[in-house]
């Protein structure tokens, strides 16, 4: 098992290579804030090379036939399960988070990676019947072209695979830009395929400033689609360039996710699901569950059930033993949840736990909740992003309800009712993309992944994941 951090470089046409001009960016350790190594820092001379590959890799990987397709992919997958825990190490030393966490994303993608690979036998046309007896018509479907992927690096692994799946068994090229910050983790993870025999281009991995590539393969005639995980403001900005280029796009967002605990609901297991969900990955998830809606006749189980979850919670080093909640990802996050406890006493919030930054050195901040914040706190209505959670009760289920659908994100929602009327309430009503009942979020390839209104455009789950990726041709025949 490796204990160093590799310097990392660009894959293009199946090579790594160095910036062409040399260039390179230092990537941190966020639980010590200690340099571990260096990223390659992509130019215009290395895009139009990797866009070059992407091209004539789209060309060679759409005539090949889906059963030798499934072959690799599945090689890719069987190769990552067995460099999990190497690759796991490195993606703790770079992104933070508790090593048996990165070990269980490492293996839930070569899971996916796999379901994906399988999915890709399943693509088919069909024959419509028309008025013309003598006319044979088709709906044939065909990969849509190279893809341009920018993953982020909270998961560096399951972004980078929520969209390489569907790409590659569809037919299409994937050209990833990854994040600076962890870019080890997706290096090994490409490198699986290329040891698993895709062709030349087929993948490709670049690295730099974030504006400049993503304005420059966006452009670009050889990208056809383009898709994104991030924040909702970056996701429109990219949206509209892709939009003036006509491209196709599958936007990942931003989500607040409302959790709504019912009076009938089991609060220990709401409180043992809801917790385990906040805190993974310090609270970095998009679909983390943050505004904590709670009857008023279970909230005094829920919270002091939940602060003393919370107090037991072993913050640490990504690689210490034991440790449950790693850093943040850099001092901006640490900044930025600081400042959400500071506005939330400012409406009227009580810091039941928590509230507090725990080290001067790395990027820790102390399991937290906020009881009774304002509605129009900075907490219950901007994506914090980290392991800051508030509560507020109810009594009626429709003005909890609303409260759910008042944002104008729709990524995940959580719920806990033993009443099947109210799931039915709640499945039909609650504005949301992903909506997960008695139960902490089990997100698989086979699953939709995506979110409505500003929380995102399309999924990158379940077959809905491959149509993104596939153009449908119609093709009518007579004469013949």
């Amino acid at each position: 098992m490796t204990q160093n951090y590799p310097d990392t470089r660009l894959l293009i046409a199946n090579e790594w290579r160095d910036a062409a001009d040399g260039r390179s960016d230092d990537v941190f350790n966020p639980a010590t804030g200690a340099v571990i190594g260096k990223v390659a820092h992509a130019s215009k001379q290395d895009l139009d090379l990797a866009l070059q590959a992407a091209q004539q890799g789209f060309e060679v990987w759409r005539a090949t036939s889906v059963v030798e397709r499934q072959k690799i992919m599945r090689k890719a997958a069987a190769l990552l399960r067995e460099r999990a825990e190497d690759i796991a190490r490195l993606m703790t030393l770079e992104q933070g988070k508790p090593l048996a966490e990165s070990r269980v994303e490492a293996q839930a993608c070569a899971n996916m990676l796999e379901w994906f690979a399988d999915e890709g036998r399943r693509v088919y046309g069909r024959i419509v019947p028309g008025a013309n007896p003598a006319s044979h018509q088709m709906v044939l479907k065909q990969p849509i072209g190279p893809v341009a992927a920018f993953t982020p690096w909270n998961f560096p692994l399951n972004q980078v695979t929520r969209k390489i799946g569907p790409a590659l068994a569809t037919g299409c090229s994937f050209l990833c830009k990854a994040p600076e910050e962890t870019p080890a983790s997706p290096a090994a993870f490409l490198q699986c395929f290329v040891d698993a025999g895709v062709p030349a281009g087929v993948v490709g991995l670049v690295y730099g400033d974030p504006a400049e590539i993503s304005d420059y393969l966006i452009a670009s005639p050889i990208t056809r689609l383009v898709t994104f995980t991030g924040s909702t403001a970056v996701g429109k900005q990219l949206a509209a360039k892709a939009g003036a280029h006509m491209k196709k796009v599958v936007m990942e967002l931003g989500g607040h996710a409302p959790v709504l605990v019912l009076e009938d609901a089991d609060v220990e297991v709401a409180v043992k699901s809801v917790a385990a969900a906040k805190y993974r990955n310090a609270g970095q998830v998009c679909i983390a569950p943050t505004r904590y809606l709670v009857h008023a006749s279970v909230a005094d189980a829920f919270r002091e059930a939940y602060v003393a979850h919370s107090r037991q919670i072993k913050v640490g080093d990504g690689l210490a033993d034991g440790t449950q909640m790693g850093p943040l990802a850099n001092p901006r996050r640490v900044a930025a949840m600081q400042q959400i406890v500071e506005d939330a006493k400012t409406h009227g919030g009580e810091i039941a736990v928590g509230g507090e930054r725990l080290s001067d050195k790395g990027n820790f901040f102390a399991p937290t909740l906020v009881v009774n914040p304002a509605l129009d706190s900075k907490l219950f209505n901007e994506e914090p992003f980290g392991p800051i959670a508030g509560l507020r009760t109810f009594t009626d289920l429709d003005e909890a309800i609303a409260e759910a659908n008042r944002l104008s994100y729709g990524l995940a929602a959580y719920a806990f009712t033993r009443s099947f009327k109210n799931v039915q309430t709640l499945a039909e009503q609650v504005q949301a993309g992903m909506l997960w009942i008695n139960q902490p979020a089990t997100p698989s390839g086979e699953l939709p992944f995506g979110g409505v209104k500003d929380s995102g455009l399309g999924t990158e789950g379940g077959h809905e994941a491959l149509e993104e990726h596939l153009i449908s041709k119609a093709v009518a025949v007579t004469g013949i």
